[in-house]
């Protein structure tokens, strides 16, 4: 996505017959695209509110968003390989003797909710 959105808004610096990349150094102060052009792009992208007037917001979004979707994969795969499948009030706590040591999950099932 950040390529797309930088690409999309370039200030060119060369001439059509040269490449894009031509006109730029390594470590320059002055930045290399427009981000009212990226304000612009993004919008059209996802959505209108979802686009930033603000360069580090834009860059902060790009950077956490695939960081979070990470931790979500990994809380999901770990999940199922632990075979928790939510939350199962269906089974009663027993003692030693097989006596139903009443829970207050057993509390929610007689509620039938």
């Amino acid at each position: 996505m950040h390529g797309s959105l930088v690409t999309s808004s370039l200030i060119r610096e060369t001439t059509e017959n040269e490449s894009a990349n031509e006109g730029y150094r390594f470590g320059q102060e002055e930045e290399t695209y427009n981000i009212v052009a990226a304000h612009g792009y993004f919008g059209r992208l996802i959505f209108q509110y979802a686009s930033f007037n603000n360069s580090r917001s834009l860059h902060f979004f790009l950077a956490a968003g695939p960081v979070v979707g990470i931790w979500f994969t990994a809380l999901g795969i770990s999940t199922m390989a632990f075979n928790l499948n939510g939350f199962n009030f269906n089974q009663s706590v027993v003692d030693s003797q097989g006596r139903v040591i009443n829970t207050w999950a057993d509390i929610i099932n007689r509620a039938i909710l």
